[in-house]
C-alpha cells in the first residue's frame, strides 16, 4: 500500500504534467484569439496556476504556489510558448489533452482539498477549495478569451470536482489513510470525467426564453 510520502510524490509529478497540459491547451485558445506571444505566455500561466492562486487568496494561504516556486511560471509559460511551434500537431493529440485535462481536474481538486484540510477549514470550505483549485483556472482562461466558461455549461466538470473532493474527505472517516484516500478520489473522479466525455453526460440546463416586458 502507498504511504502518504509516496502518494505525495506521485501527485506532484501528476501536478507538473497537468499544469504543462493546461498551459498548452490555453496557448491554443490564445491562438484562436490571435494573441501575441506575451498573451500566449500569460494565458498559459493564468490557466495552469490561476485556480490554486484564487484558492490561496481566498483562504489567506501564503505564499502563493508560484511565488514560493517561481519555476512554475517558467514551466507553464514555457510550455505555452513551445505550443506555438507545435500547434499544427495539436489537433491530432486532442484526446491525449482531454485525458490530461481530466487528470489535472482531479489532481488540482485533491491538492486544493488538502490545503484546506491542513488549515483546518470546515467541510464545505474544503470541498469549495478543491473545486476552486480544479476549475477556476479554466474559468479565467475562458473569460479572457470571451467565452462562456466551461464551468457554467451543462458539461460534467465542476460536478466531477465536487465528487472527487467528497470521496477524498470521506476516506479517513471509513478508515482509509490520506494516501489511499487521495488515490481513490482521483480514480473515481477521473473515471467519472472520462465516462462523461465518452457518453456526453451533462447536467440539466436552465432555459428561460420569456420576455419580462
Amino acid at each position: 500500500m502507498l504511504d502518504w510520502s509516496e502518494t505525495d510524490k506521485i501527485i506532484h509529478v501528476l501536478y507538473l504534467t497537468a499544469i504543462v497540459a493546461e498551459a498548452m491547451t490555453a496557448a491554443i485558445a490564445a491562438g484562436r484569439r490571435q494573441m501575441d506571444w506575451v498573451g500566449v505566455f500569460l494565458l498559459g500561466c493564468v490557466t495552469a496556476l490561476g485556480g490554486g492562486s484564487a484558492r490561496d487568496v481566498l483562504l489567506d494561504h501564503h505564499p502563493l504556489s508560484w511565488v514560493e516556486n517561481p519555476t512554475y511560471l517558467l514551466i507553464t509559460g514555457g510550455a505555452a510558448i513551445v505550443t506555438i511551434a507545435i500547434a499544427r500537431f495539436m489537433h491530432s493529440l486532442r484526446r491525449i489533452f482531454l485525458f490530461l485535462d481530466a487528470v489535472g481536474l482531479v489532481v488540482f481538486t485533491v491538492i486544493g482539498c488538502g490545503v484546506a484540510i491542513e488549515m483546518k477549514m470546515p467541510l464545505i470550505v474544503v470541498i469549495a477549495a478543491g473545486m476552486i483549485t480544479g476549475c477556476v483556472g479554466g474559468v479565467l482562461r475562458d473569460i479572457l478569451c470571451t467565452e462562456v466558461p466551461l464551468l457554467f455549461r451543462s458539461e460534467l466538470y465542476a460536478t466531477v470536482s465536487v465528487v472527487t473532493g467528497l470521496v477524498y474527505v470521506a476516506g479517513p472517516y471509513v478508515g482509509l489513510p490520506h494516501g489511499p484516500s487521495a488515490v481513490l478520489a482521483m480514480a473515481v473522479g477521473l473515471t467519472l470525467r472520462l465516462l462523461a466525455l465518452r457518453y456526453n453526460w451533462s447536467m440539466p440546463k436552465f432555459v428561460y426564453t420569456k420576455d419580462w416586458h
